[in-house]
């Protein structure tokens, strides 16, 4: 009869014979600690991850005695105390962000689970990686009872590696090259050129690139996907999008949002992460007149010469002046031909110009804008520019006999003349 099984028949004989205060006492135990993810093991590169671990005990107990004079010891031999679960990224993609914890003694035939915060590499190439679980506990190797009153607790450390697999998905992974503008300026419509590549191991097809709005961005795009077809990793791409910028913008860059749909290797539709790219916006397009100040006669109707100049950071394309007419001043002739502009370059509007014979001599403001077609061919209007334009009497007699009293006195002295010369006749 081996050991074993002489203990098992002192067991049964005990069973028999055991009186009301009988205690309990556990041989042949100890711990067996196997663990295993809860739900879904299987991510995609860039994914934040909430990763449970289920920890199960299957240690069992052979032997049960019971008698009197036992002191049934406190804890089982197959309790795993104090234990502590630790996840760590071993050779796989990712971050670990929780520390290890203490989940308590989990006695045999039972389970606990433990909840970690992953994050998956955006750059995580797809494969089955193995994670290590570190299990850490204590168990009872030994209870001695040294008296009828009295047990001495032999307690053991032990520590378990369990390996658990996770299956990372082959993606796309967005890398962003370069940005440039093209005619893009504050209050008008141009290009946003960007340079991808595919950073991922997805052998992605019809792939499909798609620039969105950040937020309250003023830059918006109008043109937003742009078809790529096969995207495999290492491929590179260069995209134009068509974007505008609000008109209360300022000259600097602003955010936008660039992403890949495509179809992936099951043929499933998948999406890229996304990137948040800076745009350079060019300042406002903007006119100023570089022609002096034209001097103008009252009664006269003059040719108004102006000089435009194109303050802005753009060309711009069949730019045309036209100049609001206000009392003193009329014009049948108040649009003029100005062709394109580049950056810095003049261009001069001719307008017929009447001033009125009344008009008083000071310094006025004429209200002048100009319509052109950007880049993309859209129809703009600049904001109000200024033409200055001074009325002045004319030199000599002509200034003297266009003065409104000199003109007066004048009126009176013929109509003095023409009634003397009537008295005199009628007294003849």
């Amino acid at each position: 009869m081996d050991s074993r099984c002489f203990f098992i028949l002192i067991a049964v004989l005990a069973l028999v014979s055991v009186p009301a205060m009988a205690g309990t006492e556990q041989l042949f135990g100890s711990p067996q600690l196997s663990a295993a993810i809860s739900g879904t093991n299987e991510f995609t590169p860039g994914e934040d991850v909430s990763l449970t671990v289920k920890v199960q005990n299957t240690g069992q107990t052979d032997v049960t005695i019971v008698q009197s004079g036992i002191i049934t010891p406190k804890d089982a031999p197959n309790t795993a105390k104090l234990l502590v679960v630790g996840l760590s990224p071993g050779t796989a993609p990712i971050t670990v962000k929780t520390d290890p914890q203490m989940v308590g003694d989990l006695l045999g035939g039972n389970s606990v689970s433990a909840t970690f915060s992953v994050k998956v590499s955006k750059y995580a190439a797809g494969g089955v990686y193995e994670i290590p679980l570190q299990l850490s506990y204590q168990y009872l190797n030994t209870a001695d009872q040294v008296s009828p009153d009295t047990v001495r607790y032999w307690y053991y450390d032990a520590n378990v590696t369990v390996p658990l697999d996770i299956t990372i998905k082959p993606g796309v992974t967005l890398g962003v090259d370069s940005v440039k503008a093209e005619d893009l300026n504050v209050g008008t419509e141009g290009y946003v050129v960007v340079r991808i590549t595919n950073l991922g191991s997805e052998a992605a097809t019809n792939a499909v690139a798609k620039l969105a709005r950040d937020g309250t961005s003023p830059l918006v795009p109008t043109d937003a996907s742009v078809y790529i077809g096969d995207f495999g990793p290492g491929a590179t791409e260069e995209i134009r999008f068509k974007a505008s910028v609000s008109s209360d913008a300022g000259a600097q860059d602003y955010p936008v949002d660039i992403h890949v749909e495509y179809t992936d290797s099951e043929g499933d539709s998948a999406s890229s992460d996304t990137a948040t790219i800076g745009v350079p916006v060019g300042s406002k397009i903007r006119f100023s007149v570089d022609s002096p100040v034209q001097q103008v006669s009252p009664g006269q109707q003059v040719p108004l010469q102006v000089v435009y100049r194109n303050t802005g950071s753009a060309t711009v394309y069949h730019a045309e002046a036209r100049v609001s007419a206000v009392d003193p001043f009329t014009s049948n002739d108040d649009t003029a031909y100005l062709g394109d502009l580049a950056p810095g370059q003049t261009g001069t509007a001719r307008f017929e110009v009447t001033v009125a014979s009344g008009a008083t001599p000071k310094d006025y403001g004429l209200d002048s804008e100009i319509r052109y077609r950007d880049a993309l061919d859209n129809s703009q209007i600049s904001d109000t520019v200024k033409v200055e334009v001074q009325v002045v009497q004319p030199p000599g007699i002509l200034g003297t006999l266009t003065n409104p009293i000199v003109l007066v006195v004048i009126v009176a002295i013929i109509a003095a003349a023409l009634y003397y010369i009537l008295i005199h006749r009628r007294k003849k």
